[in-house]
């Protein structure tokens, strides 16, 4: 990892594909990993629980979140109990709101008051960070993901967002800010700099860490003869 050693902010891998999770466990640099139902969906994932007793059998002492789905707060509760059983390194992931937009503060204080590590997710905005710090546990460990990526879809500068979202999170030092849903390898270099605590990223993000302080003249040259041997390859010819 030329250049990205100096990096203070934690790199978990974000999918629901076993082997690449397994590939990215080998890692030592990656240190935790995060899924959603929509990303084992998208894996092919039909047994929701068999995959994650699978993973934190692989992966026994890394953090890994899974999330519940109930839509009902009580039934959300009830889930995330089940999940936290799975495994001493899970982190149960809670939603900001359920589909009705009804925060879920409540249960957030009943599990970390009962000493569950949550990942608190789909969270947008400060308020809801504040929301959040307010609920959560001083005694236990939490993780407050912030989907800075989906903040700058809308046009709005994610790096002063988040430096807001981590001064909302003052009061509790034991919860962690997660940079969540980055587009491109440098929001790795604005999670650092902003002093996020962690930020997870898919496979095909972190595997552009290789290209850390790769000479550009270099990459200019490489993009050049790529682009001429497609055309080559093409058969193209004009005129």
């Amino acid at each position: 990892m030329t250049g990205s050693e100096k990096l203070k902010v934690k790199l978990f891998a974000d999918g629901a594909d076993f082997d690449g999770m397994l590939a990215m466990y080998r890692l030592p640099h990656i240190k935790g990993f995060t899924t959603n139902p929509t990303l084992m969906r998208k894996a092919g994932v039909s047994d929701y629980e068999a995959f994650a007793r699978k993973v934190l059998a692989a992966i026994p002492d890394r953090p890994v979140s899974f999330e519940v789905f109930a839509d009902d707060l009580g039934e959300m509760e009830q889930q995330a109990r089940r999940i936290a059983t799975w495994g001493p390194n899970v982190n149960v992931k809670i939603p900001v709101t359920n589909t009705a937009g009804t925060f879920t503060g409540p249960i957030i204080r009943n599990l970390a008051r009962d000493g569950i590590v949550l990942n608190i997710t789909a969270i947008m905005t400060v308020e809801q960070v504040r929301e959040i710090a307010d609920v959560l546990a001083e005694a236990t460990p939490a993780i407050v993901s912030v989907f800075a990526g989906r903040v700058a879809d809308t046009g709005v500068d994610p790096m002063p967002h988040m430096r807001a979202c981590k001064k909302a999170l003052a009061a509790r030092p034991k919860a962690e800010l997660l940079w969540a849903s980055p587009r491109e390898l440098l929001n790795i270099f604005q999670a650092d700099e902003v002093g996020c605590d962690i930020i997870t990223a898919t496979n095909d993000i972190l595997a552009k860490l290789s290209l850390v302080g790769k000479n550009l003249g270099g990459y200019s040259l490489e993009t050049v003869k790529m682009f001429y041997q497609d055309a080559k390859a093409s058969g193209f010819t004009i005129g």
